[in-house]
């Protein structure tokens, strides 16, 4: 993601190791620190920007320990110092895992935070872990989706989640830890809700409503459906495939642009040749990563994200909607945190390319319609699910776990003039 606002590279683009570079002169002595523990350098920059402005707002001195690309100049430009961090996803079941807790532990060890804020679940266990035999402290524990032990309805999948939730409770939780959920489902499987005070609730990574500005549906009678996404089996990229095939064959006037990349670290990643393969079909176009997708917004009338599952609440569809484009997406957590069936959008059930392709063929036979979804879509993001949002809640956060007395709602609300999620 090389610009500031506006591009989808960060969830489409396969990371590599970055090049060595200067160190960064160390943080102030006379702030306390505030260390992020995040996987890939992409998804931190994508995501969680406005949390570094938060910890700065409090007070705090920002460090962003994670695997660097192409994105760290993007994340130091926002005010935090940068240590290199491999969580390495792969590296195999045992060694891996442990090879990262033990960077880890000697990063905690060597930069003595006030608060470790930990991302992901490899990082919300592996950090609390050594956030706990370093001499623990305040830790928010980021729950951003199950990922795809969320998605994997099998028994493998009950099993993981039966131990991630053991773990994150009990064996690897440091003590008073927070845990920062983005919907309600995510804090139910941990057995939180909105009534416990160590489980807060953000909407999702929020979005800049300056650079995805609502624009008017494009004209033309097909109706131009987009996915923006990693092209995972999780996204139900073959689902939304296989709905528009039944919809064009029922007559209805639909294609699809698929705007996205393989993962290739990502076990549920699509081959490319599938990729490509499908692209050739009539009504199906596969574009592959973008870097403007306020762009394809202009260009396309609905959103879909037919997810099987695993997500915290997709960043994808929080542009879509900004942009003024009603959703067509899944009864899973994550999404239906945001879209509201009927009024935002259609939801149909996941793994359902019938239901699916009803849902297409009926935005495409009512254009009213899907831009009064659009029109209701943009204005639900904008009244609790901006960057300000989401940066207001994180501070009064951290500024909880630092002792300090809470700020006037009307400073933390900042520029965006809305309502806060509660």
């Amino acid at each position: 993601m090389e610009s500031a606002r506006g591009e989808a590279v960060h969830r489409l683009e396969a990371p590599h190791r970055s090049s060595p570079r200067p160190p960064v002169p160390d943080a102030s002595p006379s702030k306390p620190k505030l260390v992020f523990l995040a996987t890939e350098d992409w998804f931190f920059a994508s995501h969680f920007l406005p949390m570094v402005r938060a910890g700065r707002d409090a007070g705090l001195d920002v460090v962003v320990a994670a695997r660097f690309a192409r994105h760290r100049d993007r994340i130091e430009a926002a005010g935090a110092r940068t240590v290199p961090l491999d969580m390495e996803r792969g590296g195999g079941w045992l060694l891996g895992p442990l090879r990262a807790f033990l960077r880890t532990l000697r990063l905690l060890r060597a930069e003595q935070p006030a608060i470790v804020h930990a991302i992901s679940l490899r990082a919300v266990l592996l950090g609390g872990l050594a956030r706990r035999l370093s001499g623990g402290g305040p830790t928010v524990q980021a729950i951003t989706g199950l990922g795809v032990v969320g998605a994997d309805e099998g028994w493998r999948g009950r099993l993981a989640r039966r131990l991630f939730r053991h773990l994150l409770r009990r064996t690897f939780a440091p003590k008073g830890a927070a845990f920062l959920f983005e919907n309600e489902e995510d804090a139910r499987w941990l057995g939180l809700d909105r009534t416990m005070p160590d489980a807060v609730f953000v909407p999702g990574a929020g979005v800049d409503p300056a650079a995805y500005p609502q624009t008017p549906l494009p004209a033309g009678r097909t109706l131009r459906v987009a996915l923006v996404s990693r092209m995972l089996w999780s996204k139900g990229v073959d689902v939304a495939v296989e709905a528009v095939r039944r919809a064009r064959r029922g007559g209805a006037d639909v294609t699809l642009s698929l705007y996205g990349a393989p993962d290739p670290a990502n076990p549920r990643a699509i081959p490319e040749a599938d990729l490509r393969r499908w692209g050739t079909e009539d009504g199906i176009e596969w574009h592959g990563p973008t870097s403007d997708v306020a762009g394809v917004w202009r260009e396309h009338h609905v959103a879909c994200l037919p997810s099987r599952g695993g997500e915290g609440l997709p960043r994808a569809l929080l542009e879509a909607a900004c942009c003024g484009r009603p959703i067509v997406a899944t009864m899973v957590p994550g999404c239906t945190a945001l879209v509201r069936d009927g009024k935002d959008g259609l939801l149909v059930p996941p793994g359902d390319p019938e239901a699916l392709a009803a849902a297409f063929a009926q935005l495409a036979a009512d254009r009213p319609l899907a831009g009064a979804m659009g029109d209701a879509a943009a204005r639900r993001v904008r009244e609790g699910f901006t960057e300000d949002h989401v940066a207001a809640i994180v501070e009064a956060l951290y500024r909880r776990l630092l002792g300090q007395p809470p700020q006037p709602a009307a400073t933390i609300s900042r520029t965006s003039g809305a309502t806060l999620v509660p």
